[in-house]
């Protein structure tokens, strides 16, 4: 029961994806790869490969998962929230917030793939999405109540 895991980039996620699966000899980690077809009748039977060292080349798949915009894309929020090394959002008791999913700067808040240690999966993100409007419903109550404090 062989896996395949392709990856388009040869860079750092890449490398700790290859890590992690790395121990187990089922799979096999395939740098620099593009997936360029699917092959099969009624269903999947083989993923086409292409890369610069290898050329194309079918491997049998019986699945595809696609993982992609894996890398975040919060440079513009640089300055006014706290990113970490890599770039995500860092929220909650990682800056101080008791607010889970609050950032740095208090009212503004960051759930789903942006976020430094999310699950980095749809529904996650989703879950995520309907748990910080209750905390946002905090920050404004209390926002709210020291504005009417004469």
């Amino acid at each position: 029961d062989a896996r395949h895991v392709g990856h388009a980039r040869d860079l750092g996620r890449a490398r700790c994806h290859a890590a992690a699966h790395g121990r187990d000899p089922r799979i096999t980690v395939h740098f620099g790869s593009s997936v360029v077809a699917l092959h099969g009748n009624e269903r999947i039977e083989q993923v086409e490969l292409e890369d610069a060292a290898a050329g194309r080349r079918r491997i049998p798949a019986s699945a595809v998962f696609v993982m992609a915009g894996a890398q975040p894309d919060c440079d513009w929020l640089s300055g006014l929230v706290a990113l970490d090394n890599a770039g995500y959002i860092l929220t909650g008791a990682a800056v101080g917030q008791s607010a889970n999913f609050e950032t740095s700067h208090p009212g503004i808040f960051a759930v789903g793939d942006v976020r430094a240690g999310s699950v980095k999966r749809v529904a996650s993100a989703v879950g995520e999405g309907s748990v910080v409007i209750s905390e946002v419903w905090n920050y404004l109550s209390k926002r709210d109540e020291a504005d009417a404090r004469p």
